[in-house]
């Protein structure tokens, strides 16, 4: 049997089962390697990357630049989320959430995930680079580094300002769009990363109120398990009020539009409500909702501040 569960060649008869098992066995094992890279994850931080280049170029970016801006930050992503599926892998087999991953499976080996992972950033630093400038592929691989060395390594395990810290690294793909138009990092950039910066722990929290139990049984020290769930929403609502605050300031910062102005209104009081309605109900299931929520509120903003740049130019 191989490490997936699936039969080798050597355990079965007769040629024509064997060929199409096998392209079948190949398939599913290009699939595993994509889950070890967490697309739900990427897709976020790639719908953050996009409208920051649209707001740089101030209209429609080069959309040759946007595909390979795109690429290399999934594969950076991705090797950067693989490589912390390895170092995270004693803790996923003991968490419900996570214990079916490919790591604590054994669909995959440890090794082959390292390199794998390693793999996939050195393809995107090369693509960033050549095609693209080196201040952006820089950049990208800062943020693969912290969320390693910085988050996943040191911080995660040790306090409850892990996911505070580390977040950074999920806010560094805005500069990476910025610099790739621009070979810069400017003020409206920074105003962006401040509004991911303070929107990862009310987002995260509210994942983490929801698995409590699976942070404490995998000993990692998240806010709710440390702390309790009263001074995590009271938490989660001073982030919310500095996410909201950090998207109106990027109005006069960013030289936006009518259009940005009352989607950031409408879309902060909506997301600061429902952080606050949790202080009154604090239901892990509402939590999750919230999480989804806050999803919601990230990309739509985003969006917006897409569309006002092209409409504002």
């Amino acid at each position: 049997m191989t490490a997936s569960g699936v039969p080798a060649e050597s355990d079965r008869e007769g040629l024509g089962p064997v060929d199409v098992d096998h392209r079948s066995g190949a398939g599913r094992r290009v699939l595993t390697y994509i889950r070890l890279t967490k697309p739900r994850v990427i897709e976020l931080l790639l719908v953050t990357t996009v409208p920051s280049m649209f707001l740089a170029a101030r209209g429609v970016p080069d959309l040759w630049q946007v595909l390979i801006v795109l690429i290399g930050g999934a594969l950076a992503a991705g090797g950067a989320n693989t490589i912390n599926a390895y170092v995270d892998r004693d803790i996923d087999q003991h968490m419900a959430r996570t214990h079916a991953r490919p790591l604590p499976t054994g669909e995959v080996t440890p090794t082959n995930a390292l390199w794998f992972g390693i793999i996939l950033n050195v393809i995107a630093f090369v693509m960033l680079t050549s095609l693209v400038n080196v201040l952006s592929a820089l950049l990208t691989l800062s943020a693969t580094l912290f969320y390693v060395f910085v988050y996943t390594i040191w911080l995660k395990r040790r306090t409850v300002q892990n996911i505070v810290i580390g977040g950074a690294a999920g806010a560094v793909p805005v500069l990476v769009g910025w610099a790739a138009v621009t070979n810069s990092v400017g003020a409206p950039a920074w105003v962006m990363f401040a509004i991911i910066f303070f929107w990862t722990p009310p987002h995260f929290w509210a994942l983490a109120l929801r698995y409590r139990d699976d942070y404490a049984r995998a000993g990692v020290p998240m806010l709710p398990v440390v702390a309790g769930t009263e001074e995590t929403v009271k938490q989660m609502i001073l982030y919310s009020i500095a996410v909201v605050a950090c998207s109106l300031l990027l109005i006069p910062v960013g030289h936006m539009g009518i259009s940005y102005i009352v989607a950031a209104a409408v879309l902060g009081g909506w997301f600061l409500w429902a952080t606050i309605r949790l202080r009154s109900d604090p239901d892990p299931r509402k939590a999750i909702k919230l999480f989804t929520a806050s999803n919601t509120y990230l990309s739509a903003l985003f969006v917006m501040i897409a569309i006002d740049a092209v409409l504002v130019g």
